[in-house]
């Protein structure tokens, strides 16, 4: 008979064996303003991982991000 996969709070915060002892690094986070990500313009395009993604400006001053 099987019995149903059960996961603990202790499972799902294990870590690797080997990895106990290393500290996870923190790298400050950048801060840009949209009007200097959009350096005047509506739109920009952000390229990724081979895709390209657009960072639009609204009529209304939102922001929308589409591939």
């Amino acid at each position: 008979m099987n019995r149903p996969l059960v996961m603990t709070n202790a499972d799902a915060t294990a870590r690797p064996a080997g990895t106990l002892a290393l500290k996870p690094v923190s790298l400050p986070v950048r801060t840009l303003s949209s009007d200097e990500l959009l350096a005047g313009g509506r739109e920009l395009v952000i390229r990724h991982q081979g895709g390209e993604y657009f960072l639009r400006l609204t009529r209304n001053d939102k922001l929308i991000l589409t591939k």
